[in-house]
């Protein structure tokens, strides 16, 4: 249990370095506090909901094609990590919408998106399921409060290198899984 948790845990923050370099940017807006506990909860909240999704869908997959899901999965990791990373090192997009309403939602959906795949892939290798989402949705929320919060103190320069970082770790994960 101990090194599963471990490998959740790090999966989790490869998935929250998304949340965190957009919330850099995000941190450039006006905001107060109320607005950086809100934003970290939505965002945490979607993180939790987006890979419960995906593992429902991933234990549907495991049932019906075993091994081939399996190479699937790993594979879906290494794309995934291969698209972060290219994109931390293109500089990414920054948020071109307020945190606030819709943009708020469309914020969470889209750093969101990326644990719906891993969600498919843990699902597909039969993870413990309140454990993973805890995990998801812990690290997304504290590395959203701690990208707006850096965000409104400094420059956005740590936002390439945290996707790059992300990038790197789950293309590590889909390796390892493929091995």
């Amino acid at each position: 249990m101990g090194g599963e948790l471990l490998t959740l845990m790090l999966m989790a923050f490869a998935l929250g370095m998304d949340a965190f370099s957009i919330g850099l940017g995000m941190g450039m807006f006006r905001m107060g506090l109320k607005q950086v506990f809100v934003i970290g909860l939505t965002v945490g909240i979607f993180h939790i909901w987006m890979p419960l999704l995906g593992i429902i869908a991933g234990r549907f997959l495991s049932d019906q094609f075993g091994t081939i899901a399996a190479y699937a999965g790993g594979i879906l990791l290494l794309i995934l990590g291969l698209q972060m990373f290219i994109s931390g090192i293109r500089g990414g997009e920054g948020a071109v919408l307020a945190p606030v309403g819709m943009g708020l939602f469309i914020f969470a959906l889209s750093v969101s998106l990326d644990s719906f795949s891993v969600g498919l892939t843990l699902g597909i290798f039969g993870a413990k399921t309140a454990v993973t989402l805890a995990c998801f949705g812990f690290a997304a929320t504290v590395l959203t409060w701690l990208g707006l919060l850096i965000g409104k103190k400094v420059q956005g320069v740590l936002g390439v290198y945290s996707e790059v970082l992300g990038g790197s770790i789950l293309f590590a994960f889909g390796l390892k899984l493929l091995i």
